[in-house]
């Protein structure tokens, strides 16, 4: 063998080869590890010499911080929460201790923005600063002492959203008790838009996990201008992942109102998923993808289809065209959207548009998921569904409509978020039995519609409906998803990707 005297071994060899026959070699950056093939008792000596050198604490501190994150996250934030995470971790702390912690310091913060004073308002935003250091904690605890969990892979993945979007009722019962603002109808619109956002790089990334020939010009592009420096810090701040998200929030709600606070993030949001999703589309229009099977259950099952969608795509034919599922359920979305927007609150238009969308829905998964833009089919149908929920209770104009919205979109979204994470970790979505039972979202859509329009007379009809539908909905899949991850023996997910959240 070669060795350290020339550079080369046989090592290096063997990757060659790998390479010329097209098998992907994975070639770890060491940073201030050291790793040598010695030839000789001197170059042996230099090895080691090397290796004593290494300051192995040092060492576990830089590998607690994820490798790609948030331009807040890197250089505000991570600095200092790894000696809390090494703090935490000699004296004996859970992340999902340090993870419970973050969600309580979270639900407080919300508390105070609650009362409605700025008093409140500057101690909201301070806490809100305060749960997101424990939140990059909790990751760095558990990679500085190596302790993952299948519990700590959920708390992580659903408490993230669970702190935010409570924090957002925690604004708008503020506004409303500071000065009778009701932005009730902001606070939804933004739970919408972020989880809209979430689906779309959900759905891109699981269409593109393992597809083959997997190469575009934009995806090139954005390979070359990774390696100027700046425009990557650029391009993270742009689609305002939850370190920024979350820094532009606690300092708007300590200095201004919450509804200046909601518009921010709601123009900051529209345009980080403008940018995101219009680079996706391109990506996938100028690729020469082969998706597969797996790719295809994951976006199926991502979709949420209920039996009226699953009754249709039985009798619908398969069409032949690549854009066909895109297309339709573009169309139904519209339909849907357009429809109860126009016709008001107590129409029974919005019924009908809800059936149309129902039975284009269908058509749009009767063939398998495997277009070059069809992973645009499920954040079609959470847009359809929640931006439904939102236009009939704002239009609606009954008193606790929009807070029961709320509570309603959010167990939803609960339950897709749910979803996502199973599939991430190889388990496949929730049991299609629960998925039934709740409508899927075209069913949901058409019952949803159908109690505005049969309860518009009736006073508080509608609110009562919406909460009870919630309060079903939030029972069914809680105790699925507490069951699931809990005592089902699922595998671990830990995102170090840094993909914004």
């Amino acid at each position: 063998m070669r060795g350290a005297a020339d550079g080369h071994s046989r090592v290096d060899d063997l990757a060659a080869a790998l390479d010329a026959e097209g098998v992907p070699v994975h070639r770890p950056e060491l940073g201030v590890l050291v790793a040598a093939v010695p030839a000789d008792a001197a170059a042996r000596a230099a090895a080691g010499d090397a290796v004593d050198a290494v300051d192995d604490e040092r060492v576990r501190l830089r590998s607690a911080v994820k490798s790609r994150d948030g331009f807040f996250t890197t250089f505000c934030i991570s600095p200092y929460s790894r000696y809390i995470a090494r703090w935490c971790a000699r004296r004996g702390l859970t992340p999902n201790q340090v993870t419970t912690a973050s969600l309580l310091t979270a639900l407080i913060a919300a508390a105070c923005a609650a009362t409605g004073t700025r008093p409140g308002f500057v101690s909201a935003g301070v806490l809100l600063i305060a749960s997101f250091v424990l939140d990059c904690t909790d990751g760095q605890l558990a990679r500085y002492s190596l302790q993952y969990s299948t519990l700590g892979a959920w708390l992580d993945a659903t408490f993230d959203r669970a702190k935010e979007y409570a924090y957002y009722a925690g604004l708008a019962l503020g506004a409303a008790r500071a000065d009778g603002d009701d932005v009730w109808a902001l606070a939804l619109g933004a739970m919408v838009l972020q989880t809209c956002r979430h689906v779309v790089d959900f759905a891109f990334n699981e269409a593109n996990h393992d597809a083959t020939g997997n190469t575009s010009p934009t995806a090139a592009l954005s390979g070359r201008l990774d390696s100027v420096g700046w425009t990557v810090w650029v391009r993270r701040m742009i689609v305002l992942p939850i370190g920024e998200r979350w820094a532009m929030i606690a300092v708007l709600t300590a200095l201004t109102t919450p509804r200046i606070t909601f518009y921010a993030l709601l123009i900051g949001c529209a345009l980080a998923a403008c940018y995101t999703t219009a680079g996706r589309v391109l990506r996938s229009l100028t690729r020469r993808a082969e998706r597969t099977d797996r790719a295809a259950r994951a976006l199926a099952e991502l979709t949420d289809s209920g039996p009226l969608a699953e009754l249709v795509a039985k009798a619908a034919p398969r069409g032949t065209s690549s854009y066909l599922a895109p297309l339709s359920a573009a169309l139904g979305t519209a339909a849907v959207l357009a429809g109860t927007a126009a016709a008001g609150f107590g129409s029974w238009v919005p019924v009908g548009c809800a059936v149309l969308y129902a039975v284009l829905a269908g058509v749009a998964v009767a063939a398998p998921l495997q277009g070059p833009l069809d992973w645009l089919v499920p954040p079609l149908f959470r847009a359809a569904e929640y931006g439904t929920i939102l236009i009939l209770a704002a239009c609606s104009e009954v008193n606790g409509a929009l807070p029961a919205a709320f509570g309603l979109v959010a167990a939803v979204a609960y339950h897709h978020y749910d979803t996502v994470y199973r599939i991430r970790g190889g388990t496949g979505a929730p049991p299609h039995r629960l998925v039934r039972a709740i409508g899927g979202h075209e069913g949901r859509t058409v019952a949803v519609t159908a109690a505005a329009a049969l309860l518009h007379h009736q006073n508080q009809g509608f609110t009562i409906a919406l909460t009870a539908l919630a309060a079903v909905l939030a029972l069914a899949v809680l105790i699925e998803s507490i069951r699931f991850w809990v005592s089902s023996g699922a595998p671990a997910v830990h995102d170090e990707s840094g993909e914004p959240a």
